[in-house]
């Protein structure tokens, strides 16, 4: 009889352990962090010309995330809001750091176009629910402007979730292209 209110015992325990484990709470709003940027070498011709941008994220109703036919006002692909993870492209030019337009060749239209890095984050849990939810988001972005003279950049992020709550904004380091 022993040995059974000791087991009855322990299991009680694990019920009152698992069952007053607190969730976490966040703010509504989207929070970001910037975790890490690593630079990524191309197998084949073993240059550098990406690198890998990680940002953490917390968000109280898990509301990030838009599909791709999430193309309606206010999402609409001219609109303020069709990108929800907004990347800014900066360099450092005698000392100062100056957000740069990045320009790219169109060989249909054969003019250039201006470029961005920002891209639309798919939901990260199904639109029907809410709950707290956080991660870390990383993206692959191009590093290399062959148009530019300047050796050092960075990256401004914010990130946008369905209801346009914007986040903090997060600045990555000084990123040095000596390679």
């Amino acid at each position: 009889m022993t040995k059974l209110r000791f087991i009855l015992f322990v299991i009680l325990g694990l019920i009152l352990i698992i069952g007053c484990r607190k969730e976490e709470e966040y703010p509504l709003e989207p929070v970001i962090n910037f975790e890490g940027f690593v630079f990524l070498q191309d197998s084949q011709t073993g240059e550098i010309n990406t690198g890998l941008l990680q940002i953490g994220y917390t968000d109280g109703d898990g509301d990030i995330g838009l599909e791709q036919g999430d193309t309606s006002f206010p999402y609409q692909k001219s609109g303020e809001y069709y990108y929800n993870f907004i990347i800014r492209y900066y360099e450092q030019q005698q000392g100062e750091f100056v957000e740069v337009p990045l320009v790219r060749y169109n060989p249909e239209t054969q003019t250039y176009d201006t470029s961005t890095f920002s891209a639309r984050i798919p939901p990260l849990i199904p639109k029907d629910q809410t709950e707290a939810i956080k991660g870390v988001i990383e993206d692959e972005i191009f590093i290399n402007n062959p148009l530019s003279d300047y050796d050092t950049i960075k990256f401004e992020v914010q990130l946008i979730d369905r209801a346009l709550n914007k986040s903090n904004i997060v600045s990555t380091p000084p990123i040095i292209l000596d390679f």
